[in-house]
């Protein structure tokens, strides 16, 4: 069973969940602390992290910025109750996996558990999620300089569709609701609706398809929304 480290420091969330993700078919560890979670890595090495942002002394932005300068690529799910679009972004590009917002419901949390130690098997190369570059086909992007290349030449995109096109390359083969994407790359403080995502996954579609009629890099899911269907590696 793949092992899980829960780091969370309200108990009535540990209490619960930490039941929950054993009856799911994981092996789950607990701490209640920064300390205690780098403590745990270090004895454990578990084979993903769901850490709490909003923790005592070190947080858990600092412990995720502590293991991937120890070089620590173990896949790290954050939760946190702040929304700001630019927290996401930050903890995404400091090299988090996935961000879910609480309260959430359990059975998600599962899902990205699962998504999230499909992209991590071995073999795959770097961790996406802490890839300074990302390539896909003829598609590069720098995650460093936030500039994005096709066939060697510099394509210009709005910040948000940069940011949007790092989570699609992040999340390989995963259908990604528009609600998700919403939540995930605007931030549930963002007024905004749907159509957003859908104006920006235009914008990413003219910019990198060859035939943005025909997309095969960003696909439509019906009904639901979009996946990123081709190939991801990291460098």
């Amino acid at each position: 069973m793949p092992t899980i480290l829960l780091v969370d420091d309200e108990a009535a969330i540990t209490d619960n969940l930490a039941p929950f993700l054993t009856r799911a078919g994981f092996d789950v560890v607990v701490a209640a602390d920064g300390e205690q979670a780098l403590a745990r890595v270090a004895e454990e090495d578990p084979d993903l992290l769901v850490l709490d942002v909003l923790l005592p002394g070190r947080d858990g932005r600092a412990v995720l910025r502590q293991l991937r300068q120890e070089g620590r690529e173990v896949p790290i799910i954050l939760l946190t109750r702040v929304g700001e679009s630019g927290e996401r972004s930050m903890a995404l590009e400091e090299g988090a996996d996935d961000y879910l917002n609480k309260p959430f419901d359990p059975q998600e949390l599962v899902a990205r558990i699962r998504a999230v130690l499909r992209r991590g098997r071995p073999g795959r190369g770097p961790a996406l999620a802490s890839a300074h570059r990302l390539r896909s086909g003829p598609v590069v992007l720098d995650r460093t300089s936030q500039r994005v290349f096709r066939n060697g030449r510099e394509v210009t995109l709005t910040p948000r569709a940069t940011v949007l096109l790092a989570y699609f390359m992040t999340h390989p083969d995963e259908v990604l609701t528009r609600e998700r994407l919403l939540e995930s790359v605007w931030g549930w403080s963002y007024h905004s609706s749907t159509r957003s995502v859908d104006t920006r996954v235009a914008e990413l579609r003219r910019q990198l398809e060859e035939d943005s009629g025909s997309p095969v890099l960003i696909t439509t899911v019906p009904g639901i929304g979009y996946r990123f269907a081709a190939a991801v590696e990291g460098a």
